[in-house]
């Protein structure tokens, strides 16, 4: 029995790490290419794994269309500067995304302006904020 429970422990562990390579896979997205797309935010999901803004934005016939843009979840956007209510319904934005491989509308999120000016980034990658520096001048996010 223990050999049986050992060899199923096993096997899953080997394919654990490929499904989750498979789900956090970027390969629907052209990650060589970067887009700016400019509209007004219709809905913006705070969710997990990923969030994402539906944005209503015209095509290149000038055609409303909507696109959705994902971006990752709530955990990766608060250290990028991020708060729930970031994004609003109604917001005018201009996101810059990695579009679709297909080209279908829509992308994976790097950054968005804000209708106040300011740019958050979405990238995991991304530049952190710097919100407070210490009186040494080191910023408090590269601890």
């Amino acid at each position: 029995m223990k050999a049986v429970i050992v060899f199923t422990s096993l096997g899953l562990a080997a394919i654990c790490p490929q499904v989750a390579s498979a789900h956090h896979s970027y390969a629907s997205f052209d990650m060589s290419k970067s887009v700016k797309l400019t509209g007004v935010v219709k809905e913006f999901h705070w969710t997990n794994p990923h969030s994402f803004i539906v944005l209503s934005t015209t095509n290149a016939a000038g055609q409303l269309i909507e696109v959705t843009l994902e971006t990752n979840g709530p955990g990766y956007l608060v250290r990028q500067g991020w708060k729930r209510d970031s994004v609003q319904s109604g917001d005018k934005i201009s996101a810059t995304v990695h579009p679709m491989h297909d080209g279908t509308p829509g992308g994976s999120l790097m950054s968005v302006t804000l209708p106040n000016g300011k740019e958050l980034s979405a990238e995991v990658t991304g530049p952190r904020p710097v919100e407070a520096a210490s009186p040494a001048g080191e910023n408090k996010n590269d601890k």
